[in-house]
């Protein structure tokens, strides 16, 4: 709420000083963005993040006269009083120093007035300049993440920090730190500061100063009341007596440096005006660099402004359409890490007091299992800031671990917060941690954030664990389950875990996830079809996948035992008569086997290699020689009952839960980088549906009594989006009137009425409708329908000479997706594409398929999420018993009472189609039947 009324107040910019510190910009910029490079493999990461940041800065927060402050190189006066001051910081990268002189070059082309002061450090340029503007009746706002900036707040001064949205005045520094402004330099004193290798107290941490500090009035009151503190803090703080002056002279911010030669004209302080941005010199720079978004607004800017004559220049801390969408500055550092163990409950009862004021508040758990639906608690953890946490043991049993709070007490006094809709919350994976408090009777409510989805949207194809995240965004690396638990045969249970070891592996994880948080929401919050897709897609369906997990799906297990007795049955039959055609038995599970007999004894042609040179003996090589020999194909179908037997039969039984009676699926949302739902635990989205067999396994997926199985998908949902994105006329026509797809393709085609069109030549043309879908070339083709390439070639020719918007679009995609790097989906899903200026021409040619196709598949994910939503959103509204039990692709199934049979065949498929309008229209199908299979 502060934030929302400096903005406001921020209107009168005239009288207000904004200073940055851009020396903490550069290392928050080259932390959180990804390793960018340019077409001359320069670094260009920090400079990205750079610019965004301090045009959001400049659109936020409008100000007449600004600075930005960077560090000069080499030693300061502190230094000089402190030979080990900073000592122990690591020498900036490489790739981060090469970035220093564009980025200065390219904030002054933004129109800000730089600062760099030999021999003085950044803080205190600032502090020197905030103190003269109050001197001068003038307000300031400091934008910085460095906690030892607090001491400068006062009436007139006032932090932002546009990472956290935090904004700290004169009540916020006290609410934040226990102390006022003019306290913090006494807090810092006996605090320390570790990334300045300044010692303060040892052992004594935030909560300890503030409580001396409040006590005793101030340092100097701590320091006299030294021989009255007790304990372990006040031998300590004796033994620091003579070093604390030494210590609050190095984390005092000075505020009178001689800046002579570099700020000129107090009060007036023009040097330090805004100026225009120097668009030339910009485009000049994002063409030097490879910025070339940003290159291309400016040129479109430009442009527009030679054709109207000349275009006025902006008006100081003004920024027009300044150059593109706007990314967030990184998180703010870390510098101590404070981890506390709770074990009573006035501890417990302070932390929860905490979390009801937090406008925002990480959460995590740690349990017995990593099965959601039996997982239970082993403790609790929770953050409010990053590097500050509390871990709440609740389950540890060793033989000497410390009492614990009950489990059910810590929950009935937690409950008032977790099922509180209006405390936001955010988390790691929040699914599995709405499943375990489920398991306990608690409902969470408040979810607003999950970070392995917002990495999951802003790069899908990088990976998502917390872990990861901490070291590509926060250089920082956590501890590992592994690390606390052991590997393999020695690993021990949570529980087995020490509470200390606990604490700080569990803490960890709450407060990373606050700190990746602070990194990558700001970067969603600038993009709009990102924020989109995670507000109102990924986060909604991700509390509805844990509805869908809990209700399960009901398993025939008595069914499933029949049909594993006889595919026992077959598949021995199958091992006899492969016997009977190699003439001999062999191991019809061993590739080396096979090939022996394959290719030595009954000399089969060799389709291709293994890496070692060996035949071999794939699925592709066997189905390529099943068409002309006997024995590969008895050894497919061995395979195929085999895996049918092993995968679902055999283990679907032993996956029902003896709680529910259902087997529960694991959704796992941030797997595809299409946007697919994956299904696993067990996987039910790959069942065989193409032979009897598989098709069986479906029958034993049924409704209890007095329900039925309803099974509603979209009819060629890819092609549609085909013919939404590519706008072709022709196949638009086609879908609006409702016509068969495919035969209206094989007229165009073949140049016959729809009437007059063969099966065979519908077949040719469903094959080329979605083969080029998938980027089939003719070579493909001709494979698929077997037939000569140069046949397969004219189809294609003659398909886009019909289909003409279909090719541009196809051209038009692969040139977008070599110049950004992705495609996107209707609704602005990202779909990263890593390989698309590969040198290696397979992969590149794989990437330029998936390019062509991934839109339609993220599209049709993005719908069928959209889909989840809506019907689950018309059942409640409606009060409806029926449940979704399964998703699986394109396809929602249903378990129904009778009663509402008719209301869902009407109302799903209404809701489905109308999640969206394309330039076609929708169709969702539904089916009903005692079981899955009967559904279809």
């Amino acid at each position: 709420m502060a934030g929302e009324g400096l903005r406001e107040n921020a209107a009168m910019s005239e009288n207000t000083l904004l200073l940055v510190d851009g020396s903490s910009y550069l290392y928050r910029a080259f932390h959180a963005m990804p390793d960018l490079r340019n077409a001359q493999d320069e670094p260009t990461g920090a400079i990205y993040g750079m610019i965004n940041m301090l045009r959001r800065l400049r659109e936020q927060f409008p100000a007449r006269h600004a600075a930005c402050v960077f560090d000069a190189k080499g030693d300061t006066f502190r230094n000089q009083w402190y030979a080990e001051y900073k000592a122990h910081r690591p020498p900036m990268p490489d790739a981060l120093a090469a970035q220093i002189e564009p980025i200065h070059a390219v904030v002054k082309l933004l129109g800000w007035p730089v600062l760099e002061v030999p021999g003085v450090e950044a803080d205190d340029v600032i502090g020197t300049l905030a103190a003269e503007a109050c001197r001068h009746g003038r307000r300031v706002i400091i934008s910085t993440g460095d906690k030892d900036m607090a001491q400068l707040v006062n009436e007139n001064v006032t932090l932002i920090n546009t990472m956290s949205n935090e904004t700290l005045d004169v009540a916020g520094v006290s609410a934040k730190f226990g102390v006022p402004p003019e306290r913090i330099v006494d807090y810092l004193t006996l605090v320390g500061d570790t990334v300045d290798n300044v010692p303060g107290v040892e052992k004594v941490g935030p909560k300890t100063a503030a409580k001396w500090i409040l006590e005793h009035g101030s340092l100097d009151g701590v320091m006299a009341a030294a021989d009255k503190i007790k304990g372990v803090a006040g031998d300590n703080l004796r033994k620091a007596l003579e070093w604390l002056p030494q210590g609050r002279r190095l984390v005092t911010v000075v505020t009178d440096c001689d800046l002579t030669g570099h700020v000129t004209d107090w009060p007036e302080f023009e040097a330090l005006a805004l100026r225009e941005v120097d668009r030339e010199g910009l485009l000049a720079f994002f063409t030097r660099y490879g910025f070339k978004t940003w290159r291309k607004e400016l040129e479109d800017q430009l442009g527009r402004s030679a054709a109207v004559g000349n275009q006025a220049p902006l008006p100081p801390g003004q920024t027009g359409d300044l150059f593109g969408v706007t990314a967030a500055p990184p998180a703010r550092a870390v510098r101590d890490k404070r981890y506390e163990t709770v074990l009573d409950i006035e501890t417990l009862q302070a932390w929860i007091e905490r979390l009801q004021a937090a406008p925002l508040a990480a959460l995590d758990t740690e349990t017995d299992s990593l099965d959601p639906m039996r997982a239970r608690l082993i403790g609790i953890s929770f953050s409010v800031t990053p590097g500050e946490a509390a871990y709440v043991p609740v389950g540890h049993s060793y033989a000497d671990a410390p009492a614990q709070l009950p489990l059910e007490e810590v929950l009935q006094r937690l409950r008032p917060w977790l099922e509180d809709a209006s405390r936001p919350k955010l988390g790691q994976h929040v699914k599995y941690d709405l499943h375990v408090f489920a398991n306990h009777g608690v409902e969470v409510r408040g979810y607003r954030h999950d970070t392995m989805l917002e990495s999951y949207v802003l790069e899908a194809h990088k990976p998502h664990s917390l872990e990861s995240l901490g070291e590509r965004h926060l250089d920082r690396k956590g501890l590992s389950y592994e690390d606390v638990c052991g590997k393999g045969a020695s690993q021990i249970p949570f529980a087995q875990v020490e509470v200390a070891r606990a604490t700080e592996y569990s803490c960890e994880d709450s407060e990373m996830a606050l700190h990746v948080h602070e990194t990558l929401w700001p970067r969603l919050e600038a993009e709009a079809g990102l924020r989109r897709v995670y507000e109102e897609i990924e986060m909604p369906v991700s509390a509805l996948l844990q509805r869908i997990e809990r209700n399960g799906v009901l398993i025939d297990a008595d069914l499933l035992a029949r049909q594993s007795q006889e595919l026992a049955q077959r598949i021995v039959a199958l091992e006899g008569e492969a016997h009977e055609l190699a003439g001999q038995p062999f191991n019809l599970g061993s590739p080396k086997q096979i090939g022996e007999i394959l290719f030595g004894k009954l000399q089969l042609p060799v389709v291709k290699k293994t890496a070692s040179g060996a035949p071999s003996t794939d699925e592709e090589v066997l189905e390529k020689l099943a068409e002309d020999y006997p024995l590969p194909a008895k050894i497919l179908e061995h395979r195929s009952l085999s895996k049918l037997k092993g995968t679902y039969t055999d283990k679907l039984p032993q996956m029902i839960n003896p709680a529910t009676g259902r087997v529960h699926t694991n959704y796992a949302q941030a797997v595809a980088v299409t946007g697919r739902l994956s299904s696993n635990e067990p996987n039910l989205q790959n069942i065989p549906i193409r032979t009897p067999e598989g098709r069986r396994i479906r029958e034993a997926f049924v409704a209890p009594p007095g329900h039925v199985i309803v099974s509603a998908d979209y009819s060629q949902i890819e092609l549609r989006i085909m013919a939404h994105i590519a706008e072709d006329v022709s196949l638009m026509r086609a879908f609006t009137e409702g016509l068969d797809v495919h035969r209206a393709t094989a007229a165009e085609i073949f140049g016959l009425p729809p009437e007059q069109v063969s099966s065979e030549q519908r077949r040719y043309a469903k094959v080329i409708n979605f083969g080029l879908i998938y980027g089939m070339s003719s070579f493909g083709l001709a494979a698929n329908l077997g037939i000569e390439q140069k046949a397969a070639r004219d189809y294609i020719d003659r398909y886009f000479q019909r289909y003409p918007q279909v090719k541009r679009y196809m051209d038009e995609t692969r040139a977008s997706a070599k110049d950004k790097g992705y495609v996107e989906t209707v609704f602005g899903r990202r779909l990263w594409l890593p390989e698309i200026n590969s040198p290696n021409g397979p992969r590149r040619s794989a990437a330029e398929r998936a390019a062509i196709n991934a839109p339609m598949q993220g599209t049709a994910a993005d719908l069928i999420k959209l889909s989840m939503l809506a019907v689950q959103r018309e059942l409640d509204a409606a009060g409806k018993a029926t449940k979704m039990v399964l998703q699986v692709h394109d396809e929602l199934v249903f378990e129904v009472p009778e009663s509402e049979l008719e209301w869902v065949r009407t109302e799903v498929p209404r809701a489905m189609a109308g999640v969206a309008q394309l330039r076609v229209p929708l169709l969702a199908e539904v089916g009903v039947g005692p079981n899955w299979d009967k559904a279809h």
